[in-house]
Protein backbone atom coordinates (compact mmCIF):
# COMPACT_ATOMS: atom_id res chain seq x y z
CA UNK A 1 0.00 0.00 0.00
CA UNK A 2 1.43 3.64 -1.15
CA UNK A 3 2.06 5.68 2.20
CA UNK A 4 0.41 9.32 2.37
CA UNK A 5 1.28 11.57 4.64
CA UNK A 6 -1.09 12.76 7.52
CA UNK A 7 -2.76 16.10 6.17
CA UNK A 8 -2.26 17.45 9.31
CA UNK A 9 1.06 17.11 10.44
CA UNK A 10 1.93 20.63 10.45
CA UNK A 11 -0.97 21.50 12.88
CA UNK A 12 0.77 20.60 16.15
CA UNK A 13 4.84 20.34 15.73
CA UNK A 14 6.41 23.51 16.75
CA UNK A 15 9.52 25.17 14.71
CA UNK A 16 12.27 27.27 15.11
CA UNK A 17 15.44 28.63 13.31
CA UNK A 18 18.63 26.86 13.15
CA UNK A 19 20.60 29.89 14.95
CA UNK A 20 20.31 32.64 12.79
CA UNK A 21 20.24 30.58 9.30
CA UNK A 22 16.86 30.47 7.28
CA UNK A 23 16.27 26.83 7.81
CA UNK A 24 13.92 25.34 10.51
CA UNK A 25 13.84 22.39 12.23
CA UNK A 26 11.05 20.75 14.64
CA UNK A 27 11.82 21.24 18.29
CA UNK A 28 11.72 17.40 18.53
CA UNK A 29 14.12 15.66 15.50
CA UNK A 30 14.10 11.87 15.77
CA UNK A 31 18.02 10.81 15.77
CA UNK A 32 18.70 6.94 14.40
CA UNK A 33 21.69 6.34 16.12
CA UNK A 34 21.24 2.52 18.52
CA UNK A 35 17.78 1.92 16.88
CA UNK A 36 17.52 2.00 13.99
CA UNK A 37 20.06 -0.60 13.01
CA UNK A 38 20.51 -4.20 11.48
CA UNK A 39 18.34 -5.79 14.43
CA UNK A 40 15.20 -3.51 12.92
CA UNK A 41 13.55 -4.58 10.09
CA UNK A 42 11.74 -2.77 7.02
CA UNK A 43 8.28 -2.66 8.28
CA UNK A 44 8.91 -1.93 11.77
CA UNK A 45 11.24 1.09 10.58
CA UNK A 46 8.59 2.55 8.23
CA UNK A 47 6.28 2.25 11.20
CA UNK A 48 8.49 4.20 13.07
CA UNK A 49 9.60 6.83 10.76
CA UNK A 50 6.22 7.51 8.80
CA UNK A 51 4.30 8.07 12.69
CA UNK A 52 6.87 10.82 13.12
CA UNK A 53 6.73 12.65 9.96
CA UNK A 54 2.63 12.03 10.55
CA UNK A 55 3.09 14.33 13.58
CA UNK A 56 5.00 16.92 12.03
CA UNK A 57 8.61 15.81 12.68
CA UNK A 58 10.43 16.40 9.64
CA UNK A 59 14.03 16.30 10.78
CA UNK A 60 15.92 12.47 10.70
CA UNK A 61 19.25 12.62 12.29
CA UNK A 62 22.21 9.83 11.06
CA UNK A 63 25.83 9.53 10.91
CA UNK A 64 28.20 6.80 9.08
CA UNK A 65 28.86 5.00 11.36
CA UNK A 66 24.87 4.67 13.25
CA UNK A 67 23.50 0.80 13.92
CA UNK A 68 24.94 -0.94 14.36
CA UNK A 69 26.49 -2.30 12.37
CA UNK A 70 27.84 0.54 10.91
CA UNK A 71 25.74 1.91 7.86
CA UNK A 72 23.24 0.05 8.38
CA UNK A 73 21.12 2.88 9.92
CA UNK A 74 21.77 5.36 6.48
CA UNK A 75 20.91 1.60 4.72
CA UNK A 76 17.22 0.96 6.55
CA UNK A 77 16.11 4.63 6.00
CA UNK A 78 17.40 4.55 2.50
CA UNK A 79 15.10 2.08 2.14
CA UNK A 80 12.35 4.04 3.61
CA UNK A 81 13.13 6.75 1.68
CA UNK A 82 13.14 5.06 -1.49
CA UNK A 83 9.82 3.17 -1.13
CA UNK A 84 7.61 5.98 0.82
CA UNK A 85 9.40 9.32 1.36
CA UNK A 86 10.47 9.74 -2.21
CA UNK A 87 7.57 12.01 -2.38
CA UNK A 88 8.00 14.04 0.52
CA UNK A 89 11.78 14.69 0.07
CA UNK A 90 11.63 18.57 -0.24
CA UNK A 91 9.77 18.65 3.40
CA UNK A 92 12.66 16.26 5.04
CA UNK A 93 15.80 17.80 6.52
CA UNK A 94 18.09 14.50 5.95
CA UNK A 95 21.38 14.71 8.49
CA UNK A 96 24.55 12.42 8.18
CA UNK A 97 27.80 12.99 9.81
CA UNK A 98 31.77 11.73 9.70
CA UNK A 99 34.77 11.53 12.26
CA UNK A 100 34.29 7.94 14.62
CA UNK A 101 35.69 5.06 13.38
CA UNK A 102 33.95 3.80 9.73
CA UNK A 103 36.18 1.59 8.13
CA UNK A 104 39.71 -0.23 8.65
CA UNK A 105 43.36 1.98 8.35
CA UNK A 106 44.25 5.16 8.93
CA UNK A 107 41.69 7.35 6.82
CA UNK A 108 38.60 5.78 8.45
CA UNK A 109 37.58 8.30 10.98
CA UNK A 110 38.78 11.74 12.57
CA UNK A 111 38.46 15.19 10.40
CA UNK A 112 41.14 14.61 7.47
CA UNK A 113 39.46 15.91 4.32
CA UNK A 114 40.00 12.16 2.66
CA UNK A 115 38.20 10.90 5.83
CA UNK A 116 35.08 13.65 5.38
CA UNK A 117 34.74 13.66 1.58
CA UNK A 118 34.90 9.83 1.23
CA UNK A 119 32.58 9.05 4.35
CA UNK A 120 30.14 11.48 2.55
CA UNK A 121 29.97 9.46 -0.51
CA UNK A 122 29.49 6.37 0.92
CA UNK A 123 26.54 8.02 2.72
CA UNK A 124 24.94 9.40 0.33
CA UNK A 125 25.11 6.20 -1.76
CA UNK A 126 24.09 4.04 1.27
CA UNK A 127 20.89 6.72 1.83
CA UNK A 128 19.81 7.16 -2.34
CA UNK A 129 20.37 10.30 -2.25
CA UNK A 130 21.83 13.19 -4.14
CA UNK A 131 22.52 15.35 -1.39
CA UNK A 132 21.68 15.54 2.57
CA UNK A 133 20.62 18.55 4.27
CA UNK A 134 23.08 18.94 6.87
CA UNK A 135 26.69 17.32 7.14
CA UNK A 136 28.43 17.75 10.53
CA UNK A 137 31.95 16.79 11.54
CA UNK A 138 31.25 14.59 14.50
CA UNK A 139 33.80 15.16 16.62
CA UNK A 140 37.04 17.70 16.81
CA UNK A 141 40.32 16.09 15.73
CA UNK A 142 43.23 17.20 17.99
CA UNK A 143 45.74 15.87 15.30
CA UNK A 144 44.09 17.11 11.78
CA UNK A 145 44.33 20.74 11.11
CA UNK A 146 41.00 23.04 11.72
CA UNK A 147 41.51 24.85 8.44
CA UNK A 148 41.74 21.01 6.49
CA UNK A 149 38.40 20.02 8.32
CA UNK A 150 35.91 22.83 7.92
CA UNK A 151 37.71 23.38 4.43
CA UNK A 152 36.24 19.67 3.69
CA UNK A 153 32.86 20.79 4.61
CA UNK A 154 33.01 23.78 2.63
CA UNK A 155 34.11 21.40 -0.53
CA UNK A 156 30.68 19.13 -0.10
CA UNK A 157 28.73 22.61 0.16
CA UNK A 158 30.28 23.54 -3.66
CA UNK A 159 30.16 20.19 -4.48
CA UNK A 160 26.25 20.16 -4.08
CA UNK A 161 26.58 17.28 -1.56
CA UNK A 162 25.21 18.90 1.81
CA UNK A 163 23.00 21.96 1.32
CA UNK A 164 24.20 22.79 5.30
CA UNK A 165 27.34 22.44 7.50
CA UNK A 166 27.72 21.59 10.94
CA UNK A 167 29.59 20.77 14.50
CA UNK A 168 29.39 17.74 16.65
CA UNK A 169 31.01 17.04 20.18
CA UNK A 170 33.08 20.53 19.69
CA UNK A 171 33.99 22.64 22.81
CA UNK A 172 33.77 26.72 23.04
CA UNK A 173 37.41 27.25 21.60
CA UNK A 174 36.58 24.84 19.06
CA UNK A 175 33.52 25.81 18.21
CA UNK A 176 34.55 29.62 18.43
CA UNK A 177 37.47 28.59 15.69
CA UNK A 178 35.25 26.03 13.15
CA UNK A 179 32.11 29.17 13.31
CA UNK A 180 35.69 31.22 11.94
CA UNK A 181 37.00 29.36 9.49
CA UNK A 182 33.85 28.51 7.57
CA UNK A 183 32.74 32.42 7.89
CA UNK A 184 35.98 33.11 6.00
CA UNK A 185 35.49 30.29 3.69
CA UNK A 186 31.47 31.65 3.07
CA UNK A 187 29.73 28.98 4.29
CA UNK A 188 27.82 29.85 7.65
CA UNK A 189 27.97 27.20 10.36
CA UNK A 190 24.42 26.47 11.44
CA UNK A 191 23.93 23.55 13.93
CA UNK A 192 26.05 22.33 16.55
CA UNK A 193 25.38 18.91 18.23
CA UNK A 194 26.22 18.29 21.70
CA UNK A 195 24.84 15.97 24.00
CA UNK A 196 23.14 18.30 26.99
CA UNK A 197 19.95 16.79 29.23
CA UNK A 198 19.15 17.55 33.29
CA UNK A 199 22.20 15.31 34.26
CA UNK A 200 24.55 16.44 31.61
CA UNK A 201 25.39 20.23 31.16
CA UNK A 202 28.57 20.19 29.68
CA UNK A 203 27.95 22.96 27.69
CA UNK A 204 26.71 25.37 30.04
CA UNK A 205 29.80 24.57 32.33
CA UNK A 206 32.58 25.20 29.36
CA UNK A 207 30.30 28.23 27.73
CA UNK A 208 29.66 26.54 24.50
CA UNK A 209 26.40 27.24 25.06
CA UNK A 210 26.80 30.89 25.18
CA UNK A 211 29.39 30.89 22.76
CA UNK A 212 26.83 29.21 20.01
CA UNK A 213 24.08 31.88 21.11
CA UNK A 214 26.74 34.58 20.48
CA UNK A 215 27.86 33.60 17.04
CA UNK A 216 23.99 32.50 15.95
CA UNK A 217 24.69 28.52 15.62
CA UNK A 218 21.14 26.67 16.44
CA UNK A 219 21.99 23.93 18.72
CA UNK A 220 20.23 20.55 18.68
CA UNK A 221 20.83 18.18 22.05
CA UNK A 222 21.48 14.25 21.44
CA UNK A 223 20.99 12.20 24.59
CA UNK A 224 18.17 14.51 26.04
CA UNK A 225 16.83 11.79 28.03
CA UNK A 226 20.52 10.88 29.09
CA UNK A 227 20.53 7.28 27.31
CA UNK A 228 17.14 6.53 28.75
CA UNK A 229 18.08 7.31 32.58
CA UNK A 230 16.06 10.26 32.33
CA UNK A 231 12.35 7.78 31.52
CA UNK A 232 12.95 6.22 35.15
CA UNK A 233 13.62 2.36 33.90
CA UNK A 234 16.32 1.92 35.64
CA UNK A 235 14.44 3.56 39.39
CA UNK A 236 11.58 1.39 38.21
CA UNK A 237 13.44 -1.98 37.26
CA UNK A 238 11.40 -2.18 33.68
CA UNK A 239 14.64 -2.02 31.79
CA UNK A 240 13.57 -4.87 29.43
CA UNK A 241 15.52 -3.67 26.07
CA UNK A 242 17.08 -0.47 27.89
CA UNK A 243 20.74 0.99 26.14
CA UNK A 244 21.89 0.10 29.49
CA UNK A 245 21.33 -3.60 29.59
CA UNK A 246 22.25 -4.19 26.20
CA UNK A 247 25.66 -3.62 24.35
CA UNK A 248 25.59 -0.11 24.26
CA UNK A 249 29.47 1.30 25.04
CA UNK A 250 28.35 4.60 26.23
CA UNK A 251 26.17 3.00 29.23
CA UNK A 252 26.28 0.41 31.39
CA UNK A 253 23.29 -0.09 34.31
CA UNK A 254 25.87 -1.08 36.99
CA UNK A 255 27.72 2.18 36.21
CA UNK A 256 24.41 4.80 36.84
CA UNK A 257 25.73 6.14 40.74
CA UNK A 258 22.95 5.62 43.06
CA UNK A 259 23.19 9.60 43.47
CA UNK A 260 21.92 9.71 39.69
CA UNK A 261 19.31 7.23 40.41
CA UNK A 262 17.88 9.65 43.66
CA UNK A 263 18.17 12.65 41.93
CA UNK A 264 15.84 10.56 39.17
CA UNK A 265 13.63 10.43 41.90
CA UNK A 266 13.49 13.30 42.86
CA UNK A 267 12.91 14.93 39.48
CA UNK A 268 9.98 12.58 38.51
CA UNK A 269 7.96 14.00 41.46
CA UNK A 270 8.50 17.41 40.14
CA UNK A 271 7.21 16.11 36.62
CA UNK A 272 4.23 14.92 38.34
CA UNK A 273 3.53 17.99 39.65
CA UNK A 274 3.72 19.45 36.12
CA UNK A 275 1.63 16.92 34.84
CA UNK A 276 4.17 15.47 32.81
CA UNK A 277 5.91 12.33 32.41
CA UNK A 278 9.63 12.80 33.35
CA UNK A 279 10.48 11.92 29.36
CA UNK A 280 8.85 14.98 28.65
CA UNK A 281 9.86 17.52 31.52
CA UNK A 282 13.16 16.57 30.46
CA UNK A 283 12.81 17.23 27.12
CA UNK A 284 11.28 20.78 27.76
CA UNK A 285 13.97 21.23 29.86
CA UNK A 286 16.44 20.91 27.28
CA UNK A 287 14.58 22.69 24.98
CA UNK A 288 13.91 25.85 27.45
CA UNK A 289 17.41 27.89 26.39
CA UNK A 290 17.14 29.73 23.29
CA UNK A 291 20.22 28.56 21.78
CA UNK A 292 18.45 25.28 21.32
CA UNK A 293 17.09 24.67 18.05
CA UNK A 294 15.76 21.18 19.05
CA UNK A 295 16.00 17.94 20.93
CA UNK A 296 16.76 14.48 18.97
CA UNK A 297 14.85 11.32 20.45
CA UNK A 298 15.73 8.01 20.60
CA UNK A 299 12.79 5.62 20.09
CA UNK A 300 12.21 2.03 20.36
CA UNK A 301 8.51 1.76 20.56
CA UNK A 302 5.19 4.46 18.92
CA UNK A 303 4.75 4.75 22.86
CA UNK A 304 7.79 6.37 23.53
CA UNK A 305 7.16 8.24 20.15
CA UNK A 306 3.74 9.67 21.40
CA UNK A 307 4.93 10.29 25.30
CA UNK A 308 7.72 12.12 24.28
CA UNK A 309 5.43 14.15 21.68
CA UNK A 310 3.41 15.25 24.65
CA UNK A 311 6.14 17.74 25.64
CA UNK A 312 3.94 20.17 23.47
CA UNK A 313 1.89 20.45 25.64
CA UNK A 314 3.94 22.12 28.28
CA UNK A 315 7.31 23.83 27.52
CA UNK A 316 7.22 26.43 30.04
CA UNK A 317 8.70 26.78 33.33
CA UNK A 318 8.07 28.76 36.80
CA UNK A 319 11.35 29.90 38.18
CA UNK A 320 10.66 27.34 41.31
CA UNK A 321 10.04 24.71 39.09
CA UNK A 322 13.89 25.54 37.84
CA UNK A 323 15.59 26.30 41.23
CA UNK A 324 13.36 22.66 42.54
CA UNK A 325 14.98 21.13 39.22
CA UNK A 326 18.65 22.44 39.82
CA UNK A 327 18.37 21.28 43.32
CA UNK A 328 17.38 17.58 42.34
CA UNK A 329 20.37 17.13 40.67
CA UNK A 330 22.87 18.80 42.84
CA UNK A 331 24.64 15.78 43.89
CA UNK A 332 23.48 13.22 40.49
CA UNK A 333 25.21 15.57 37.50
CA UNK A 334 27.52 13.93 35.34
CA UNK A 335 30.37 16.42 34.62
CA UNK A 336 32.94 16.90 32.16
CA UNK A 337 33.61 16.57 28.35
CA UNK A 338 32.47 14.86 26.14
CA UNK A 339 29.60 13.03 28.28
CA UNK A 340 27.26 10.73 25.70
CA UNK A 341 24.68 11.32 29.11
Amino acid sequence: MTYRAAPGRYETMQYRHAGRSGLKLPIISLGLWQNFGGARDYPSAFEMLGAAFDAGITHFDLANNYGPPPGSAEELFGQVMARDFRPYRDELIISSKAGYQMWDGPYGEWGSRKNLIASADQSLKRLGLDYVDVFYSHRFDPKTPLEETMGALATLVAQGKTLYVGISNYPEAETRAAHAILRNLGVPCILHQPSYSILNRWIEDDKTVDACGELGIGMIAFSPLAQGVLSGKYNSGDTEGARGTSNNPFLKADRIKPETLDAVGKLAAIARARGQTLPQMALAWVLRRPELTSALIGIRTLGQLQDNLGVLNNLSFATEEIAAIDAATANGLTPGHPRWW
